[in-house]
Formats: C-alpha cells, sequence, structure tokens
C-alpha cells in the first residue's frame, strides 16, 4: 500500500497532469497488491517524463514503454511486478489499417481523429497515426478494435475499409514537413513562435500566455523562455514545427534558423 500518495506529487508543478499521475499511483497500488500487469492509457513524452520520475522511486515495479514501435510518439506504459521478466505481453495494443478506393491524400491526421472522437472514444485511448499516401495505420487501445471496425465506415466524406493488421507490418513514414529557413533577434519562445507561424510579436504572446503554446509537449505559459535547438514546439490551431538548427549569425548580429514545419 502507498501510504501518503501526496509526498509523490510535490515536485509536479502541471496541475493538469495530477489527476493522470494519481491515477498511475493508483495503478502501481494495484500492481503492489495484487501481482497483476497494468497498463496506462497512451502518453506524449513529457506525460510519460512526468510519470517516470515517480515510477523509479518504487523498486517492486518494472515498467515498459509500447507504442507500436520504437520510434513512436505516444505510448503505454505496462506496469508489472519487478520479479517478472518481461516478454512481449499480449494484447497490450491493437493496430488497425484504413485504405480507400477515393483519392486517400485527401484524408488528413485530423480527419481520422476527428472521426475516431465521434464515436466516442477518447483520446488517450489512441496513440500514433500514421499516414501514407495510400492508407493510414492507427494504433488503439485493443478493446476498441471490434467497436471501430464494426462502426466507422467514413472518414470525412470518404468511405473507408478498415481491418486489423500485426505489429509486425506497421510501416514508419518521416513526417511530411517543409524547410523554413528564418533570422530572429533572440531564441526567446514568442520571438521563434511570430517567425514560424507567421503571427506578430503581440499575438504570439497573447497565445503563449493563454497556454496554446507547448515546448516538447509541455505547456508553457513564459514568453520569454528560451530555446536551445532541437525542440518540437506545437501552437494550437496552428500547428508544430521542430526547431532543428542554428546555422549562424548575420552580420547584424541575428541568428539563422532551420525550422520544419510539419504539414
Amino acid at each position: 500500500m502507498i501510504n501518503d500518495k501526496k509526498k509523490y506529487l510535490e515536485h509536479i508543478d502541471d496541475k493538469d497532469e495530477i489527476i493522470n499521475l494519481r491515477k498511475l499511483l493508483d495503478s502501481i497500488e494495484i500492481v503492489m497488491r495484487d501481482k497483476n500487469i497494468i497498463s496506462t492509457d497512451f502518453l506524449n513524452p513529457y506525460q510519460r517524463k512526468l510519470s517516470y520520475s515517480i515510477l523509479n522511486r518504487f523498486m517492486d515495479i518494472s515498467y515498459h514503454e509500447e507504442g507500436g514501435y520504437d520510434n513512436a510518439e505516444r505510448k503505454m506504459i505496462i506496469l508489472y511486478p519487478e520479479y517478472l521478466r518481461y516478454t512481449k505481453f499480449n494484447d497490450i495494443i491493437s493496430v488497425l489499417e484504413i485504405t480507400s478506393n477515393y483519392d486517400f491524400s485527401k484524408i488528413s491526421h485530423k480527419n481520422i481523429l476527428g472521426s475516431f472522437m465521434s464515436l466516442g472514444i477518447k483520446r488517450e485511448k489512441i496513440g500514433d497515426i500514421i499516414i501514407s499516401d495510400e492508407y493510414a495505420q492507427i494504433i488503439i487501445s485493443p478493446e476498441l478494435k471490434d467497436y471501430i471496425i464494426l462502426n466507422l465506415e467514413k472518414i470525412g466524406t470518404q468511405s473507408v475499409t478498415i481491418k486489423e493488421i500485426c505489429k509486425q507490418d506497421i510501416i514508419e513514414y518521416e513526417k511530411k514537413h517543409k524547410k523554413i529557413y528564418t533570422t530572429v533577434s533572440s531564441l526567446r519562445l514568442d520571438v521563434i513562435v511570430s517567425s514560424i507561424f507567421n503571427l506578430s510579436r503581440k499575438d504570439s504572446s497573447n497565445m503563449i500566455k493563454a497556454g496554446k503554446v507547448k515546448v516538447d509537449f509541455k505547456p508553457i505559459d513564459n514568453i520569454s523562455y528560451n530555446l536551445n535547438g532541437g525542440e518540437l514546439i506545437s501552437v494550437r490551431k496552428k500547428g508544430r514545427a521542430k526547431f532543428e538548427d542554428i546555422l549562424g549569425e548575420s552580420k547584424k548580429g541575428k541568428l539563422r534558423l532551420l525550422i520544419y514545419k510539419y504539414i
């Protein structure tokens, strides 16, 4: 039993994640008490980092990530008693493949996610969505696969066919992006968001203060937050971009940056 759960949350300053971490502590308690194997919902890298800050304090618990493939962005954490050696536990995830007789290039990540959520499926039950020119592969919680196959007939206006595939059949595609070369006066978050997403400094500052900007999945509300390079920046309803590299300085002392803006 975990006697004082509050002490395990004292270092967490993101109030939006407290509920998820309390659920994690409940799961840890069940694994310790009942010797069960339990998996979390799909978590982004930031959420997993917070989870590990708690999990690593329990020596009787082992854990493993599972997202369908090594470079998955969204993964579950499988918790199990320390004395069990990890083997590939069955039925942790399911993978669905969606095809269409029509122009599949018109089906977007947003379309697929919206269609799933219109069936009442919560975002945390959905892992990565991989889209090619001919099909999409979606990693999901296994208890939902039959419901989705029976009920999802269209994505947007396109009729689709869905089938379950093996995890070994996942084909990882590089995310489509366009290269942006930009020049900025500093590496402050408001400056870079303004440059990448074509916003005024006032608008970028307001979006940051409103909690609409994340850096490596962590909400940042400080406009003066300094970036170093390599970060993933997401702005609500504007998209995502990776601060790929600092290319050097201009003659006027401004910084030249390479940005990958995801399409």
